[in-house]
């Protein structure tokens, strides 16, 4: 089969689990060799019931069934950075195991194009006797390296990873903080065509986690193909174009990333960046006002789903006004994706502030500044209320919603912090340090 340009192909993969399936282990090759000749029919009978389901129907109830995987499909282009996101269990690391060919899959197949490697458990091929100099070596050839290549890299290695001070002291004696620096220097330095990287960013602490995610940046930018898992949607918006999204075992959706994770975060709610009720009958209100339209915009009039954190937000509310002589406030409900209202801003517009609104189609703009809102999913409620006499003409819990992602240029109110930074806003404050190098001490 010809690929052209195609670095990874993969035509309905399928990977099942038959549950409460578990094999005798032995503790040496001649006690295997013994049981399989003591029992060789009942041996192979139970060898085919734990790797042979080729004839498992995908879409029959079999209770001691689990599908990891299940007619999966998609295309990478050589040079492609792509995410795979999904909650727990959807899939990801099976997947991943099974393109790296550490596990088979049950139906279905991967054409992989071109010399591969995987990071999907940091410190695997780590012998705890050896010091940390050994290890490198003995990691970096498990992860394909040879020798000169090791050699030539070995000081690059250690540097990055922070431990020259420990690199020939044995491994047992390693925190694991120590084992996740060196294991993934080794692993950042090879030189794949396809790297396949899972939640390599959820190791170590906040300046290991930058200098990797950069390193992650500077591999992508050099023309490989990535394959990137990580709960990290974050660090995954900033790396990736495209993403993935497995749920149970299938693909959900697939597209430009923010879109992608911005549907992932909505937690099933199904609001978007843009609502309309194009039936005056069946649009929210009373006989005096109607909601036609709340939409989330960028300046220039583009509907987005996802915002840069720098940027400026424009809620648009459309409405009819269907009867005259009524004092209308319009306002919004800004809530976090833990359920926390923000603020609630409230139209104050000199020109219709305390006036009696006339008949006829408004367009009210709330515009919310760049470097003001926290990341993450934002949820907007939109609301009219008579001022005189004062009650709630409409009001719509959760009418849009759209994701903020700061991308992590060192420009926003995170600067250089790169873990998770709490706060339901999150503003650029001005800020201003004076130094006195003599008054130290006094």
């Amino acid at each position: 089969m010809t690929i052209g340009n195609t670095a990874i192909k993969v035509e309905n993969l399928s990977k099942c689990y038959r549950i409460g399936m578990k094999e005798e282990m032995h503790d040496s090759l001649i006690k295997s060799v013994f049981s399989f000749l003591k029992s060789p029919v009942k041996n192979y009978q139970k060898h085919r019931s734990l790797y042979n389901f080729k004839d498992v129907d995908k879409h029959s109830d079999n209770s001691d069934i689990i599908w990891a995987l299940k007619d999966v499909s998609f295309e990478v282009k050589e040079g492609e950075i792509v995410g795979i996101i999904g909650v727990n269990g959807a899939g990801k690391s099976t997947l991943l195991k099974i393109l790296s060919k550490i596990t088979d899959p049950t139906g279905g197949q991967a054409i992989i194009r071109g010399k591969i490697s995987s990071l999907l458990e940091v410190g695997t091929g780590f012998h705890p006797e050896l010091t940390g100099r050994e290890n490198v070596y003995l990691n970096g050839t498990i992860l394909g390296m040879r020798k000169t290549e090791l050699d030539s890299k070995f000081d690059e290695i250690v540097d990055f990873s922070g431990i020259e001070k420990f690199i020939d002291t044995p491994v047992k004696r390693y925190s694991s903080g120590m084992k996740v620096r060196l294991a993934f220097a080794v692993a950042a330095h090879l030189d794949p065509e396809i790297l396949l990287i899972d939640e390599v960013l959820a190791v170590g602490d906040a300046e290991f986690q930058k200098k990797c995610l950069s390193k992650m940046e500077n591999v992508s930018q050099t023309g490989r193909t990535i394959l990137f898992v990580s709960h990290n949607m974050h660090a995954l918006t900033r790396l990736c174009p495209r993403a993935i999204l497995l749920n149970g075992g299938v693909v959900q959706s697939d597209g430009e990333s923010n879109k992608i994770v911005a549907s992932y975060l909505d937690f099933g709610k199904g609001v978007k960046s843009e609502r309309e009720w194009p039936l005056l009958a069946e649009s929210p209100g009373d006989n005096v006002v109607r909601l036609r339209s709340v939409r989330v915009r960028t300046k220039d009039g583009e509907i987005k789903d996802s915002v840069d954190i720098r940027k400026a937000i424009f809620i648009d509310m459309e409405y009819d006004v269907l009867e005259e002589g009524n004092e209308l406030m319009i306002y919004y409900h800004v809530m976090d994706d833990q359920g926390l209202e923000i603020f609630n801003p409230i139209d104050s517009d000199p020109d219709w502030r305390r006036r009696a609104r006339p008949t006829g189609r408004y367009v009210s703009t709330a515009e919310i500044p760049g470097n003001f809102l926290s990341e993450g999913m934002i949820y907007i409620g939109a609301g009219i209320w008579n001022r005189n006499p004062e009650f709630r003409r409409l009001s719509v819990p959760d009418t849009v919603a759209f994701l903020v992602v700061d991308n992590m240029d060192g420009d926003t109110a995170r600067v250089d912090w790169i873990r998770h930074l709490p706060g339901v806003v999150r503003p650029l404050l001005n800020w201003e340090t004076t130094y006195s190098p003599n008054e130290s001490g006094r």
